[in-house]
């Protein structure tokens, strides 16, 4: 068929054409962001989830609904190597120049970003990158302790007290939680938390693997009360088969049930993967219906796609060592696994193989979802690991 109509869309945070399995989701959102527009008692929501089931794509639709019901909103993605008090000081900047145009407010939001500019100011003392000029003098004494912690609860109050004059709510929207170091995680979960005592009209919506929820309790005792946890994981058979079935028919063409259902099985209803597999299969048809022999050819194709770019751009980050300790864990299958098989696995005791699995940890490779156990963050990756690694030579840690 013509892949100039091809609806799917694979690709990192990209939505697909049909959001399918998240309604409820969604609206539970929705009704703490007009709860905290309102000053009522929301709790923040954390997403937890493995790489694939559509994090990203479900933060850009909170964001792009809080935006529509005129909501402040600010979105960050963390990495290994950023210093989130960086990257909310510049997404703020922006925000607050925009409330300070509303000739009501401007005051209101004219004390926010001095506010702002003296947390600017502690931050280049201690962030030696952090270029963000902000065009209006600090406010003396506030937010400019250096004291991360301190002053991150000051601006937080700040932006409140700016938001709750407006009738709005703040809405601050952060991907890959998990890479943020432990302190400024604690400093970000004390603001939240003075903002709810306060009922400031903040709200955080964030995402990360499911080892945030652990990072966040030890972060700060009290993480558990403060957020709403919420497990992202694969999509069931009806809404796998939707994610599939309704754009195809929006297009006017058919797929038969043995198609379908193969789908389903092949991605085991992870939404990247049912995007992958229905580019493909749409590009092999010839004709409608979609039928199980295009299927069954496209998974071929999906296999040296994902391949080359899923898979392989995190594999390449990976030291010899690391490659090994997850080739031995695709070797026990899809797991979680004991720490103590993936060490008989590579003839090694298991303390020794310890820091090999904290930095895996680090780098979001894998995780524990009990203590002792270790699975990987991406799903399909052991096969993956099997094909790029195969027969025994990985065994050899000369290699």
């Amino acid at each position: 068929m013509n892949p100039l109509d091809n609806p799917f869309a694979p690709g990192a945070g990209v939505s697909p054409p049909e959001l399918a399995g998240r309604d409820q989701l969604l609206e539970s959102i929705h009704v703490s962001s007009e709860r905290s527009r309102r000053s009522l008692a929301a709790r923040s929501v954390l997403l937890l989830g493995l790489r694939g089931v559509g994090k990203t794509v479900l933060l850009d639709r909170v964001h792009r609904d809080a935006q529509g019901a005129g909501l402040a909103t600010v979105m960050i993605e963390a990495t290994e190597r950023s210093a989130l008090p960086a990257l909310l000081a510049a997404e703020l900047h922006g925000v607050l120049l925009r409330l300070s145009r509303q000739q009501r407010m401007r005051d209101m939001a004219s004390r926010a970003l001095r506010v702002l500019a003296g947390f600017v100011s502690a931050l280049k003392v201690k962030y030696g990158d952090v270029e963000l000029g902000i065009d209006a003098p600090p406010e003396p004494g506030l937010a400019d302790s250096g004291n991360l912690e301190f002053d991150l609860i000051a601006l937080f109050e700040a932006l409140g007290e700016t938001a709750s004059a407006m009738d709005t709510a703040l809405i601050v929207i952060i991907d890959e939680l998990q890479y943020v170091p432990k302190l400024e995680l604690a400093a970000l979960i004390a603001a939240l938390h003075r903002a709810a005592q306060r009922r400031f009209p903040i709200l955080l919506v964030a995402a990360g693997l499911p080892q945030l929820r652990a990072q966040a309790a030890e972060a700060k005792t009290y993480a558990e009360r403060l957020f709403e946890f919420r497990e992202i994981g694969p999509l069931d058979e009806n809404a796998s088969e939707d994610a599939i079935a309704k754009p195809i028919r929006a297009r006017n063409v058919d797929i038969n049930t043995d198609a379908l259902r193969m789908i389903v099985a092949e991605t085991q209803g992870y939404p990247y993967f049912l995007q992958e597999w229905g580019k493909h299969a749409w590009d092999i048809a010839e004709s409608s219906p979609v039928v199980a022999g295009d299927v069954e050819r496209a998974s071929n194709e999906v296999a040296a796609s994902l391949d080359a770019g899923f898979f392989r751009a995190r594999f390449d980050r990976l030291t010899p060592s690391q490659k090994r300790y997850l080739r031995a864990m695709a070797e026990l299958g899809p797991g979680p696994h004991r720490s103590g098989a993936i060490a008989r696995m590579l003839g090694r005791k298991v303390t020794s193989l310890a820091p090999t699995r904290g930095q895996l940890i680090a780098k979001g490779m894998v995780w524990s979802a009990t203590r002792g156990d270790t699975a990987f963050t991406v799903p399909l990756f052991d096969r993956f690991m099997r094909r790029i690694m195969p027969g025994a030579a990985w065994r050899d840690t000369h290699q």
